[in-house]
Parts: structure tokens; C-alpha cells; sequence
């Protein structure tokens, strides 16, 4: 049983898949506190919030209502919904709160593809299949440390900075822990001008990849 706070279908708006069909699985708690986190509302697991899942994945805001799902419900969802995309966000929330590979097992058995989205302070659970995303979420207000063994698994690495010092931060994190060979996204806080000068600048410099946040500049989810 999965702790889900939302469902939906959109184009995946940020990094390798960016413009993939996706249905976005997002995962309720969190305890990394993040200060510009824009889904503060996964964040705690409250008892008296949890609906069921229609009420769920028809609710028209964003919201701290959860459902306990099963993998059978999800699947079920996706069907009666007339989701057409096959390829599968899981997100939060922080997903690897849970073993995932229940969940992301099952929907590779029923022809789906699976990406998570971790903050890589927590113990990756999925398959070998799974795309990892690993935002690195560094000094925040939860205390929690980066494991190196969530940035060794990251298929992609995905950052998000508004100024030097974050850059600074992620090229220490990933000397420190010797990550290389690894696709390396730099993604501007909130579209601010300064952020995405910094963002090219330094992607031309060291040869990465900058992530824009494409849904959020096509107004979509």
C-alpha cells in the first residue's frame, strides 16, 4: 500500500524525458524540508486526511489529502481514467520514503516505463529498469545527509540553483563522493532571469545540461 497524495497525466517537464506523455504518481511525507519546495503540501502524513483515491485524483487544488492505494488500484486508476501515457513518474513527496519495487515491478509487467524524482537522501529501493532522478537536496532544514549510494544509482543528476554558492555545493557533493559518468542538469529556481543566466553559463562551461521546468512555462501541471 502506497501513501498517494495526487494522479495525473501531463509531458514530463524537466530533464532526459522532458516532453514524455507521463502519468505523475506523487507520493505523500517528507521530511527533507526543502525551502523552495513547491509541494509543501506532501509533506506531512495528518490521519484525519486521508480520503479515498476518486476524491483524490479529482480534486481541483493542490491539498494534505492522502489515499492508501494498493498497486491493483493504481493500475485500475490509469484504466478508468483513459490515461494513454506509459511512462511513470513517481515523485512527492520524497518516494523513496517506500519500497518502490513492488510498485514499479508491477507496472513494468504491465508494459509501463518507471522514473523516480529523490531528493538522494534516502536508500533507493526500485529496479534495475527504474530511471533515477536525484535532485540533490543539501543543508536543509531536516538535517538529512546525501547518501552517495542514491547519487551512484542516479541515472541523472538534476540540481536546482538561484545563485554561485548552489553550484558550488553540487561540485562539492559530487567530488566528495567521486560521481562521475553521470548526466548533470542544472535547473533555474523558479524561472528567475539571473538563475537561468547563471544556468547556461556555467552548463557551456563544464559541458552539462540545463533543465528549464517546461511545464511551468507551458502553464500546465
Amino acid at each position: 500500500m502506497y501513501k498517494i497524495n495526487e494522479i495525473f497525466e501531463t509531458l514530463q517537464g524537466e530533464a532526459t524525458y522532458t516532453g514524455t506523455p507521463s502519468i505523475f504518481v506523487r507520493l505523500q511525507g517528507c521530511p527533507v524540508g526543502c525551502a523552495w519546495c513547491d509541494t509543501k503540501h506532501t509533506w506531512e502524513i495528518d490521519p484525519e486526511l486521508k480520503s479515498d483515491l476518486t476524491a483524490i485524483v479529482e480534486k481541483p487544488a493542490d491539498s494534505e489529502h492522502w489515499s492508501e492505494v494498493s498497486v491493483t488500484e493504481l493500475l485500475a486508476c490509469f484504466e478508468q481514467r483513459g490515461y494513454q501515457a506509459k511512462h511513470i513518474v513517481i515523485t512527492g513527496g520524497e518516494p523513496c520514503l517506500y519500497d518502490l519495487n513492488p510498485m514499479c515491478e508491477a507496472l513494468h509487467q504491465n508494459g509501463f516505463t518507471t522514473q523516480i524524482e529523490t531528493s538522494g537522501t534516502f536508500e533507493v529501493k526500485v529496479p534495475e529498469q527504474t530511471w533515477v532522478t536525484v535532485s540533490p537536496k543539501i543543508n536543509m532544514k531536516g538535517g538529512y545527509k546525501m547518501l552517495a549510494s542514491a547519487l551512484h544509482r542516479a541515472n541523472e543528476i538534476k540540481h536546482p540553483i538561484a545563485m554561485e554558492r548552489h553550484v558550488e555545493e553540487l561540485e562539492s557533493l559530487l567530488a566528495e563522493h567521486q560521481v562521475q559518468d553521470k548526466l548533470i542538469y542544472l535547473q533555474p529556481i523558479s524561472q528567475k532571469a539571473k538563475a537561468t543566466k547563471l544556468a547556461i553559463e556555467v552548463c557551456i562551461k563544464k559541458n552539462w545540461r540545463l533543465s528549464v521546468q517546461l511545464h511551468k512555462y507551458l502553464g500546465i501541471n
